[in-house]
């Protein structure tokens, strides 16, 4: 079994993060999700509109989704490719080349961003504060 890994805060869920799981779920048998959590997106500067536990009960409705687990820090990457016996970690390009670390693990893809979306450009267009990324 092929098993598939990315990262993210998933707040304000859009197309472009179904987009993105449908595409990381493609690419193996089963995906795991991990979820940034309220205190990790506090160390981040970030604050998520919705609960780390409402985001998480979101994603693991959603089909392509198989498992989904906490992101407590930045440094828990190479644990959970080696403890979930990960073969692909998937990411946004906007990360291109920030976790190429990982490719002594298993293999590292970058996803092409949906064009005309992002929580960023939500949170604009409706006027709240936008978090420094």
């Amino acid at each position: 079994m092929k098993k598939v890994i990315t990262y993210g805060t998933f707040d304000l869920l859009h197309k472009g993060h179904i987009r993105l799981l449908k595409r990381a779920k493609a690419l193996g048998d089963h995906l795991t999700v991990c979820v940034s959590t309220d205190e990790f997106n506090a160390i981040k500067g970030k604050k998520a509109y919705t609960s780390f536990e409402d985001r998480k009960y979101i994603l693991e409705a959603i089909r392509y989704v198989d498992e989904v687990i906490p992101e407590k820090d930045w440094d828990q990457k190479i644990s959970d490719v080696v403890d979930n016996n990960i073969d692909i970690f998937v990411m946004g390009d906007d990360w291109k080349g920030k976790f190429d670390f990982l490719k002594d693990y298993c293999e590292v893809i970058y996803l092409p961003r949906t064009e005309g979306i992002s929580t960023t450009k939500i949170k604009h267009d409706l006027g709240m504060q936008v978090d420094a990324d």
